[in-house]
């Protein structure tokens, strides 16, 4: 498959220049593979010369960790969630959704880190890896304190499989429900999730 070009090329420090490699990779990550993935390639996409890529992230490794962090924005979707009290599984799915209909380019890099993170079994790792920690990090004010591993893993799953539904897939009744509809159906699952019943625990 052919590396897509852009055209110029981005001097080394521009502002934009770690944004636009950042991009490329997973545009390339997704399209590819990790390992089909070459540093130059993502640098021809990026139009910037390939010696800032190792600058900024030292190796393909380096690499592909920071193109699967999640946006900075994300971390304020979680601010606050404990005044929700028992209605926490529905006020995040709503400002999940919120975010994902009302800021297209976080939706888009969000969704383009999940097409990143289903590329390759390294990366679907380090995807794992990363969600886990930052899922446990941002909500544990107001997750139950028994099975936190499993919880953090449930809540994931469902908000990762709502995107790939909704966004990626196209799959007809997620796609057209409306963001209310969304919220209705799937937060009081996410609340579940946060501090209810998940069945009993393993012998």
């Amino acid at each position: 498959m052919p590396v897509r070009a852009r055209r110029g090329r981005r001097p080394l420090g521009s502002p934009d220049a770690r944004r636009a490699v950042l991009d490329a990779a997973r545009e390339l990550f997704a399209e590819l593979g990790f390992e089909r993935t070459t540093m130059r390639a993502v640098a021809a996409r990026a139009g910037v010369d390939p010696a800032l890529i190792y600058h900024y992230f030292g190796d393909k490794d380096g690499l592909l960790f920071a193109a699967l962090q999640p946006p900075a924005d994300a971390a304020a979707v979680f601010s606050g969630l404990a005044d929700a009290a028992d209605q926490t599984g529905e006020e995040l799915v709503r400002r999940l959704v919120s975010l994902w209909e009302e800021r297209p380019e976080i939706r888009e890099q969000m969704a383009a880190i999940l097409r990143t993170g289903l590329s390759h079994d390294h990366a679907a790792r380090l995807l794992r890896d990363i969600l886990s920690s930052f899922i446990l990090a941002a909500l544990g004010d107001v997750l139950a304190g028994d099975r936190r591993e499993l919880r953090v893993a449930l809540i994931g799953s469902h908000i990762g499989g709502l995107m790939l539904a909704r966004y990626i897939l196209e799959v007809p009744g997620a796609a057209a429900a409306s963001p209310e509809e969304l919220v209705q159906a799937v937060g009081p699952t996410v609340q579940r999730y946060l501090t209810g019943d998940i069945g009993p625990h393993p012998p």
